[in-house]
């Protein structure tokens, strides 16, 4: 009974809850929209506020100015139509560094490339360009031009890379680069140290030829510009130039080539203080020999062999400098011409003191006043001691301290005292004739090479100067 009672109770309330709960799950779905409405107001207001603010918005792709996914940067812009024109200008920051022996230049400078990507168009009222570092690079097509006969090369990247890129609404690019390069340059020292150098920095595309990519100067001649202030130690910087032309491979056709022409011209003045100026002093001083007296062996061998060895110090230092090249150069013209002129005057000796000893032989026979024992140790002394033993030069006329004569004067002290009034008059009468004396003493041949030898060296020095400069 109680059981049947407890369903009749049920039964009764039923309606009451299910009405209860459909009202409570209405009411809980008007709190959810409401919550809804509030979060979509909430987050409107929030994103017109985003809007207001551009520079914290980042654009979705399809609201990108640079469309780059949409196209393939694989391809050349006009790719199976005509070749792409490419301007070019260059302006030098500096030469660095001139190297004969390895025969090539260094060179700073901006590099800028001018063409046309269509690709890379945009709509912008605000906007006259927009500006990309390096990073866009690998992104988009750009140039291969690269340096012919370059050795090494390589982009700045202190503090990060230096490259440039500006594109313009209408799809026109420029790509700019500082680049320090070192190239060949092909010289010619025939004519070194009073030489002019032309050297060339060449610019070609390395993969496009003709057909694909046409190189050109952007602004003709006045694409090349240069600091004022660029100097060398060496070299003077006489002018720079740009031309352009082809170039030609059996394997792959016709490139645009495009030139930096640049003379250098070198400064004469270190050369002429380290290699001109010591030559011509050595063959000056080559020359002394010639105004000393005959007799004096040791004093003019000594002199002669000096000026020969220093000579050749000067040759190989200034060889050591240059690179090993198979033809004569003007330096070296100069220096073995001084080196025969100082190679002469010892030969000149030479021949003096032979026909020396050849007369002094003859006057000792003619006279008859010596036997031939005597003479021959006569011979035997000037070899040994550098004396020319004429008997009345040494005897009476003699000057000079001589030690020739100090020993003949220790077998005769004990007759000193009987001779010393007539030796101080002859030697006091002698000082005032020792230029005459000098000249009678000299041989012939000293006499003609004082005036031939310079004679010569002032007539090849003008020729030299004047072929030359």
């Amino acid at each position: 009974m109680v059981l049947v009672m407890k369903l009749l109770f049920l039964t009764c309330l039923w309606p009451t809850a299910v009405l209860h709960s459909s009202h409570s799950q209405h009411h809980r779905l008007h709190h959810r929209q409401q919550m809804s409405f509030s979060r979509k107001h909430n987050s409107k207001r929030e994103i017109k506020m985003r809007k207001l603010d551009s520079t914290k918005v980042r654009p979705l792709k399809t609201e990108q100015l640079l469309h780059i996914e949409d196209h393939d940067f694989a391809l050349r812009p006009g790719f199976g139509g005509s070749p792409i024109p490419v301007g070019i200008d260059v302006q030098v920051e500096s030469i660095d560094s001139i190297s004969e022996v390895d025969m090539d230049f260094t060179m700073t400078l901006y590099l800028r490339h001018y063409w046309k990507d269509e690709r890379l168009s945009f709509r912008s009222n605000k906007n006259k360009s927009m500006t990309f570092d390096g990073r866009l690079i690998k992104k988009i097509w750009v140039p291969d031009v690269f340096f012919v006969h370059s050795k090494r090369s390589f982009i700045h990247d202190t503090t990060v890379e230096n490259i440039m890129l500006r594109v313009y609404p209408d799809g026109n690019v420029l790509f700019s680069l500082r680049i320090t390069v070192s190239a060949m340059c092909f010289m010619d020292f025939s004519r070194f140290p009073l030489d002019t150098q032309n050297c060339s920095l060449e610019l070609e595309s390395y993969a496009y030829n003709e057909d694909d990519l046409m190189l050109y100067w952007k602004h003709g001649n006045k694409s090349l510009s240069t600091d004022e202030h660029i100097s060398l130690s060496q070299f003077f910087i006489e002018e720079f130039s740009a031309s352009s032309g082809l170039a030609f491979y059996s394997s792959t056709g016709w490139y645009n080539r495009l030139f930096i022409n640049f003379a250098l011209r070198r400064h004469i003045f270190f050369f002429v203080l380290q290699s001109y100026f010591p030559a011509m002093l050595m063959v000056m001083l080559s020359w002394v020999s010639f105004w000393i007296d005959r007799r004096a062996v040791p004093a003019r061998v000594s002199l002669g062999i000096t000026t020969v060895l220093t000579m050749s110090t000067i040759m190989t230092g200034v060889s050591a400098s240059m690179p090993q090249v198979s033809y004569i150069k003007a330096v070296d013209v100069y220096l073995w011409i001084s080196f025969l002129f100082v190679f002469l005057s010892v030969i000149e000796y030479a021949a003096v003191n032979y026909l020396t000893t050849i007369e002094e032989r003859k006057q000792l026979k003619k006279r008859g006043k010596a036997s031939g024992m005597y003479s021959m140790d006569a011979v035997q002394a000037m070899a040994f001691d550098g004396c020319f033993h004429d008997t009345d030069v040494d005897m009476d006329l003699t000057p000079f301290p001589d030690p020739c004569e100090e020993s003949e004067t220790r077998t005769s002290q004990t007759n000193i005292s009987n001779e010393d009034t007539p030796r101080l008059k002859r030697k006091r009468s002698l000082k005032g004739n020792v230029g005459r004396i000098i000249l009678q003493n000299n041989h012939v041949i000293d006499t003609y090479s004082r005036i031939i030898f310079p004679s010569v060296y002032i007539v090849f020095n003008f020729f030299y100067w004047g072929l030359y400069i």
